[in-house]
Parts: structure tokens; sequence; C-alpha cells
């Protein structure tokens, strides 16, 4: 657990030497505290209060990495049970399910399909993370399939299966990949373990008891020291949420390092809608990884969607970087019309723009990332701040007039803004819906 400021001023050697930077051994605990400075900075401190302090330093959920290179994916390492608190720093991670006894045109065809599954939403890029292949037949059919995925995407892999035996030669083909092995319990789990910590693994623990699953992850961190996820297994919606939502809280509010692991989803609904709401829910309460067995694009859009939206840092809005934007083959008689530099504000407006089929500038004014009725309301979105962005940014040198669009939500800022800036200013539509038919009629 964290420590307080007069807890590590405790721990300290209160020569007030003030070779950190600071004049006094409790300025420097209060910006220990907050995270500001290191611990490095102090050269008088103990050995014993360094494990102290690293101890206590270290996030009650530990981070976990899967696969390698850029396409890995990080999950775990929280520190809050609500967004607000903070924030949530590692997005939940979304794999596909591809059975061994499909045949091999049929695994391919899922795979095509999982590689197109890459998304851009206000200037992010989407993508999914993981592919897992299940053992449902033999070791060959096992090796087979793990050798086609392998052939066919640098995702991070998850190996489904709790026999050992199928796994060694499969893991033998991704010994190098930081792969997930799906999983152990009660009865498996210290040949699991061996394996996961020959072959650098992440290793899956499945008990539907909390306090069973505590008691595995403890026997095997006697075995080795590899890391988990954990798993409750097949159940109603309601229950695994109540399991995810302990896990959590067992793991922030009572330090409990047993279960200090991110968890794991398996979904298994044949119906295609609703395997998305139910991946929807693990999403938004608490899931470290979802694995699914649909792989058409509407269902991950909404998934990825969905994730973007709970990890977004909710104190720094999305923004893009405040400038002039052409829209098409812009040129001197093109329209001029100005928005925030809110992604979702900036990207709406480009959308409507781009199916005007008419060729226009964006003003990109800085906000802070508010949207437009909020950064004026906040005096972000002002009359002087839109003049100097048009100067700033040498708008009057980009186009042979002077007409200047506005949204419609701000139209009471227009006569001013006139006078301002010496540009017309012409109200455009409240809603960005309304851009198309108003840029084609625009005389």
């Amino acid at each position: 657990m964290a420590l307080s400021g007069l807890d590590i001023y405790k721990l300290l050697p209160k020569t007030n030497c003030r070779e950190c930077g600071f004049a006094t051994c409790l300025a420097f605990a209060m910006q220990l505290a907050k995270k500001v400075v290191s611990l490095e900075k102090c050269p008088f401190v103990s050995e014993e209060a360094k494990k102290i302090l690293e101890a206590s330093s270290q996030l009650p959920i530990k981070l976990i990495t899967l696969g390698v290179g850029d396409d890995k994916l990080e999950i775990g390492n929280e520190a809050v049970l609500f967004r607000h608190e903070e924030k949530f720093h590692h997005p939940c991670g979304i794999g596909f399910i591809i059975d061994d006894n499909l045949k091999d045109i049929q695994i391919s065809e899922r795979l095509n399909k999982i590689k197109q599954l890459n998304f851009e939403r206000v200037g992010q890029e989407l993508k999914v993370n993981l592919v897992a292949i299940r053992s449902n037949s033999d070791e060959k059919s096992f090796v087979a399939a793990v050798k086609l995925v392998l052939n066919s995407t640098s995702l991070p892999i998850a190996l489904m299966s709790n026999n050992a035996l199928i796994l060694r030669p499969a893991l033998e083909l991704v010994k190098d990949k930081k792969v997930l092995i799906y999983q152990a319990n009660k009865n498996n789990f210290k040949e699991l373990a061996q394996l996961a910590l020959e072959f650098k693994a992440v290793l899956a623990v499945q008990d539907a008891d909390l306090v069973g699953l505590s008691e595995l992850t403890q026997e095997i961190s006697k075995i080795a020291p590899v890391d988990l996820l954990l798993d409750t297994g097949k159940k109603l919606i309601s229950e695994k949420i109540w399991d995810l939502t302990q896990l959590r809280r067992q793991a922030l509010k009572k330090s409990n390092r047993s279960l200090g692991y991110p968890s794991v989803v398996v979904i298994e609904e044949d119906d295609p809608y609703e395997e998305a709401i139910e991946a929807a829910t693990y999403i938004s309460k608490y899931a470290g990884l979802v694995l699914i067995k649909g792989v058409e694009a509407w269902q991950s859009l909404s998934l990825l969607t969905l994730r973007q939206n709970i990890f977004t840092d909710p104190q720094k809005p999305l923004q893009i970087e405040p400038k002039l934007y052409p829209v098409g083959h812009a040129g001197k008689s093109s329209p001029v019309l100005v928005t925030t530099n809110f992604s979702l504000s900036y990207y709406t407006v480009l959308s409507e723009v781009e199916a005007s089929k008419v060729p226009a500038y964006i003003l990109s004014i800085d906000t802070e990332g508010m949207s437009v009725l909020t950064a004026w309301a906040a005096e972000k979105f002002t009359p002087g701040k839109i003049s100097d962005s048009l100067n700033q940014f040498g708008v009057e040198d980009m186009v042979s007039h002077k007409n200047l669009i506005i949204p419609g939500y701000v139209a009471m800022i227009s006569g001013e803004l006139e006078e301002t800036s010496g540009w017309k200013i012409t109200v455009g539509p409240k809603e960005a819906a309304g851009l198309p038919s108003f840029l084609k009629n625009l005389s």
C-alpha cells in the first residue's frame, strides 16, 4: 500500500542536508508521496528504508506483458477502482479464439478478418490485440494451427489447453513470443507453472472461488516466479461482474497480493450480438483481457470504441494540434470554418466537410481540448482567441477572401468577432450534420 508523506519522512535520515534539492527531508518526503521525484535523489537513505519504500511504491495490480515488439499488449498496473479518481492506465486487451479443429482455409479466413480489424477514430488508431488457438483435437492439429497463426500475424498469442503434453511442442514454436498459456487449475498447475517458467510465458490461473484462486496463485508462486492472469471460469454475467469487481477490490483496497493480477475472461456465446454485449460488459468492469470468437468488423469497432472512451484520461481530453487544416483540394476561394481542437469536435466537422465534397479549410482553435459550447462558457473560444489564431496561422495568406464560418451555437459572438478580426462572419449550422447542405448552398 502506498505510504503517506509523513510515513515516508519517518524512513528518511532527517538530516535536512539539501542534497536532494529540497530544503528539508519533510518537503522531499511529500514530493516522494506525490511521485514527483525519485528516491535516488537522497544519498543517505538506508538500504532497509529503500526496500520498504520500493515495496510500497509497487502498484497493487501487477503489470503483465504479452507478446513482443510494437504489437505487445500491456495490461494491469491499475491503481483505482473508478476512472474519475485518477485514470485507467492500460486498456483491456481484445483477443479472438481460433479452434484447431477448423480446416486450414477456415483458420486463414478468420486470420485475414482479424488483420483488417484496425480502425481510426478521432485521430487515434484502434486495433485488436491477441489471437488465441484453442485445442479441441490432438497435438498435431494444435501445432499446425499455431504455425498458421505464426505465419499470418505479429499479434501476441495465447495457447488454450490444460494438457502439458499438447502445449509443449506448440510452446517450442513460440518460445520467444511471451505467450499466454490458458489455463492452469488445481489439477495441473504444477506442470503448467514449470512450462510457463521454462518458456517465459504468462500463465492464466482458473478457480471458480476467489479463495481457491488466491490459494492457487500462492502455490504457483512457491513453484516458479511466473506472471499470472486470473480467471473464475464460466458464470452468469452478474456473477462474473461480481468476481471481477471483488478481484479489483481485493487488490486495491485490501492489498491482497495473491489476487493482484489482471483478469482474463473467455466468452462462450454463439449469438454474435450477445457476445458483443457480454464483452462490452467485461471491458467496462474490470477485465484485463477478453477473448471472443466473433471476428466481424461491427463487433470489434463497437468494442474498441467503448474501450477508447473508458481508457481515455478524463482529466486530459483528446485534442489535436491547433492549426489550419486543408480539406480536399482547398484553394484561394475555399471557405474557412472554425472549430475547437477537441478531437471529437474536429473529426466530426472534418467528416461532414469531406462528405460535402466542397474543398475547404478548418481552423482549429486551442481550447485545451474543450468542445465548442464548453470552451465558449470557459472563455477559451472567444473573438480574441479566434482573431489571434487567424493571424498566427496566416489564414489571410491562404485565401483570397475574408469570410469566416463559425458554429451556430456561438452565433452570439459574431458581431464582436467581426469587429475584432476584420473578417466577415457567417453563422453556420448548430450541428455538424448540417454542414454538407450548408456548404453546397454557400454562395
